[in-house]
Formats: structure tokens, sequence, C-alpha cells
């Protein structure tokens, strides 16, 4: 069967207010003891399958769960075991999972992979979970039928390292679980939660935890785009593409978050966060009128969060890479341990924010809704993504001969070479154009504008390369969303060419957008501290080049011919 859950983490201020609601005249309260299994390498973690066997109560029950959609549904097989066989088995240490049960059931296929007499020589017990469990179940008082129902279950134990019962880590996390109904009841038992309890939502399952406990580690690897994760086909309907783009944003966003709220300081997990952020914030003001569900209230949230994690991650990599790097080169030390207080917040914060908790909660339910009961779910996507993509690259193009038309003449400026759009279907959705729509990712509280040549006149330059770098990460993200679905067989390299040149230019652009924002870091410093100046006057000299190279890059984009 398919397991529809959702779990959380949450904060120790709110634990006393929610075991409250847990903890009424009908929950009931449950001893859980569980021996999770795998090789010593970890090949079923690493296939995403985890293996249990757990007391529950008085019962024995063997459990595997695998696949689903990486973020609330897995698919899970539970078989009841005789209790005095394995009481026989924990006495004289022989405890093992039976794979025999698993052929010809809903999970094979997840284990198609390996050879099941194999992998059962090879089992071991890795970890173990010493849980007590409280269950409610929350019935939908609006539903006249009363078919309704979610369990909540919160979980306070802890992992046991299976061969060093002194390495443990404890558990406390709360689980939504839809055991009838309609799943929008899921979502809104856990939204109401959520937001009375400041609930974090977490992917990390206790198998997860339980192998990061044998290897040593508090957190899973940061997560990336993995565009092979995207499921769309050319078949595919408008409502049903823009579900599946999110749902790959989600891939990379939840992970990462996840770790975040757990307590993660590692830039990795801080700039791919941000990273899957950006490209969800692409996709839904790109790709918008794809579907009647898509909430106008999200892009605002996704855009403050952004920032405000970006705000933090440039400082401290600025901190924690680049100061070290020009000590290495002879400057003087600089601290900045107080500017990074002085943020008003930090990633965690950020991330935690019940805004953005709910926002997640929301997008999930989106991807999880059919895209078949909306008014556009007859219309294939592929007829219509030419003409988004076009529209992107005519923006693209339009700031770009606004930009040169002023001839700036700063030295912080980008100047393109008077380069027209040599696509004909470009140029007519360019002529169908009047006003230029820019979305400010840093300016939290901005709306999209529309973008006159008297914007340029009333921005600096720095202002104005911002611009040009959202419509070039936006032109990139929405390509690589589209290219599975518009690439054509014989010109799988022209695709291919086209995506490079899109990211060496928003790389370079990248680039030279924080090396300014360095070296006005190091200018602004050294009014208070001198040994700033060298960072400063670096960052100053390597600008001219970074401009030419994001010039040169930026005129070959403009210059191409698109694949679509």
């Amino acid at each position: 069967m398919q397991e529809i859950e959702l779990k959380f983490l949450l904060p120790e201020s709110r634990l006393k207010g929610l075991l409250r609601q847990a903890q009424v005249k009908s929950s009931e309260v449950t001893q859980l003891a569980a021996h999770y299994y795998d090789t010593p390498d970890q090949q079923l973690a690493q296939a995403g399958i985890g293996l249990r066997i757990r007391k529950e109560g008085d019962a024995w029950v063997q459990t595997i769960k695998a696949g689903g959609d990486g973020i609330a549904a897995r698919l899970e097989h539970n078989a009841p075991l005789d209790n005095e066989q394995v009481q026989a088995m924990l006495d004289s240490n022989t405890l093992m999972p039976d794979l025999s049960i698993y052929k010809n059931t809903s999970v094979a296929p997840a284990l198609a992979e390996f050879k099941l007499k194999k992998l059962a020589k090879n089992l071991t017990r890795l970890y173990v979970t010493d849980v007590e469990r409280t269950t409610r179940l929350l019935v939908d008082e609006s539903d006249d039928e009363a078919n309704n129902h979610v369990e909540m279950a919160y979980d306070c134990g802890e992992i046991i390292h299976g061969n060093d019962d002194s390495q443990r880590d404890v558990i406390q996390e709360i689980e939504f679980e839809l055991v009838s109904g309609d799943i929008d009841f899921l979502f809104t038992t856990a939204k109401t939660w959520c937001k009375r309890y400041k609930l974090c939502l977490s992917t990390v399952t206790k198998a997860e935890r339980g192998g990061l406990l044998i290897t040593g580690q508090h957190h899973s690897p940061a997560v990336s785009a993995d565009l092979d994760q995207l499921t769309i086909n050319r078949d595919s309907s408008m409502p049903a593409f823009i579900r599946a783009v999110v749902h790959n944003c989600l891939l990379q966003i939840l992970p990462n978050s996840s770790a975040i709220v757990a307590g993660s300081e590692d830039d990795d997990h801080i700039l791919q966060l941000y990273i899957g952020i950006a490209r969800l914030q692409a996709a839904l003001q790109a790709f918008a009128s794809y579907s009647d569900e898509i909430n106008p209230d999200w892009l605002p949230i996704i855009k403050q969060t952004a920032a405000l994690i970006n705000d933090y991650q440039k400082l401290a990599y600025l901190a924690s890479d680049i100061e070290p790097d020009l000590q290495q080169h002879g400057a003087p030390i600089v601290d900045w341990t107080a500017d990074i207080d002085t943020l008003k917040m930090t990633p965690k914060d950020a991330v935690g924010a019940n805004g953005f908790q709910l926002t997640l909660l929301e997008l999930i339910a989106f991807t999880m809704s059919d895209p078949r009961l909306e008014p556009q779910a007859d219309k294939p996507v592929i007829d219509k993504l030419a003409k988004t993509l076009s529209k992107q690259y005519a923006k693209l193009g339009k700031v770009a001969q606004i930009l040169q038309s002023k001839k700036a003449t700063d030295s912080d400026s980008i100047t393109i070479e008077n380069n027209d759009l040599k696509n004909d279907e470009s140029q007519s959705v360019d002529s169908e154009i009047t006003d230029l729509e820019i979305t400010d990712l840093e300016n939290v509280n901005s709306e999209s504008d529309d973008i006159e040549n008297s914007d340029i006149d009333n921005n600096d330059a720095e202002q104005a390369m911002h611009k040009l770098h959202q419509q070039l990460t936006t032109l990139l993200y929405i390509s690589e969303f589209a290219a599975p679905l518009l690439e054509k067989k014989k010109s799988k390299k022209k695709t291919k060419r086209w995506l490079k040149r899109l990211v060496k230019a928003q790389t370079a652009l990248n680039h030279y957008r924080n090396h300014i924002m360095y070296q006005q870091r190091y200018q602004l410093k050294s009014e208070t501290d001198s040994n700033a100046l060298y960072g400063a006057g670096w960052f100053a000299a390597m600008l001219t080049r970074d401009h030419k190279r994001s010039e040169k890059r930026l005129a070959k984009v403009i210059d191409s011919s698109i694949f679509w």
C-alpha cells in the first residue's frame, strides 16, 4: 500500500502545548522497539529502502518502505510475525528479516535490482530505535460521512547504534498520516498544527537518521537539482507539467531545508536551498498561467525567504572562504563575526518561519493534487512552452538593448553589442511586448514592474545589471525544465550548446555581481578597520576582468539561435 504522511520537527518552546493536544483521553501510548537492517555498506539506504522489524505494543511486525514521490508518499508493506518465533530469535541473537515474503508484492519492483538470497546473507542489524509513540485519531468534523481520518503520532525516544549503545541520537518528532478519505484533510490538519505550534517540515526518516548515526554524521549531504527526476513527457498537460516542475524543485528544497531546521549551518545546504528556491521562483513566474491552482501568495514569501538566505549566505561565505583566501595572498586579517551577528535572521530562522513552512505545505499539496480536474487539463504543454521561452528570451534581449542604447559609461555597468535577436519567432514576440516585467529578488517588498528607458536613468548600473541577471537566470531554469520536451532528436547538441552558454553567462554575471558586493563590503568595513582596504582593492582590480567576461558571454547568448 502507499503511505502518505507528513513529518515535522517541533521547537522545544511549543512542546508542552502540543502535548496537551496530543495526550487527550482518546489518545493511545505505545512502546515501539525497532531493529533496522541493511548491508554493512548501506545498499538498501542508497536505494531509498528502509527495512525493519518492530515491536508495536505486544505484536511484532516486519516493515519495508520504498519508492514513493520523495516527499510525502512512500510504498509500505507490513507483515505480522509470530511472536514466539521472534522471541526465540531474540534470545539467540539471530533475529533477521524474511525477504521471501516480498515476492509478487507492491514493493517487489523496488527490490528488483537485488538478488534476494544474496542480500539476505549480507543483512546486518545496524541500529535500533526505542520510542514512545502517542497517537490520536483526528476526524474531519465538516465531513457528514466521517470518512476523513488522519492519525497524529508524536514520537519521543532514541536511535541507538547497533554495535555501540553509547552512540545515541534523540528522536522528537510529530507525524500526520492519512488513514482514510480526502488528502486535502491531511494538509488542512497539518497546516492547523503547523501554524499553532510552529512545526517545521522534515523529510529525514528514522532509517536515514540511523544511517547517519552509524557513519558519525549529523546531517545528510546537501542535495542539488536533479532534472533526471523531472517526470514529464510530450503528452503532459499544462497543469501536469507545472506540478512536475514544482515537485522537482521541492526535491531539492526539502532535504536542504530539513537539514537547516535540524541545526545544519553547512554552506552547501544553504547554497543548494537558495538555488532550489530560485528555480521554484522562476517556474512560478514563467509558468503561472499553466494552472489555476497556483496561489499568488506563494511568490512573495518565497522571494522574501530567498533574500534572507542570500544575505546570510553571501556574508558567511565571505567570512569562511573569501577572507582565508585573501590572507593566503598576504592580506591582513579582517573579522566579520560582528557583521554576521547583526543580520536579522539566520537561515534557520528564515526557513523555520511559519509563513515559509505553510507555503511549503501548500506546494506539496499542489503537487499531489489531480491535474485532470483543472480547466486546462486538455491543453498539451508542448503547445505552450515554445511561446513561454520565446517571451522570456525576448525580455532578456530587450533589457540588453535598453542598456546598450543608454551607452552606460560607469565601469561597473554592462554594455552589450547591438545584436538583434535573429530568430523570427523571438522578434514577433518582442514586437508584441511593450513593457518588460522584471522581478527584483533581493528587494522583497517590490512588485513586478515594467522597464522603460527611464528606469535605467533612475537606477544605478548595479541595479540594472541585477535585473539583467534575473532575466538570464529565469531563462536558464525554465529552459532546463522545457528542454526534454522541446529538443529534437537531431538537435540535442544544439540544445546542450544553448544551455551551456546560458550557464556560462549566468555564472559569469553572478561572479561579477558577487565581486561588486564583496568590494562594497570591504570598502564599507575599511571605515572602521583599515585592514579591509586590501580586500576592497583586490576586488576592485578584479571587476574590470569580470565585466569583460560577463559582457562577452552574455553577447553569445543574445547572438545564439534558440533550440526550440
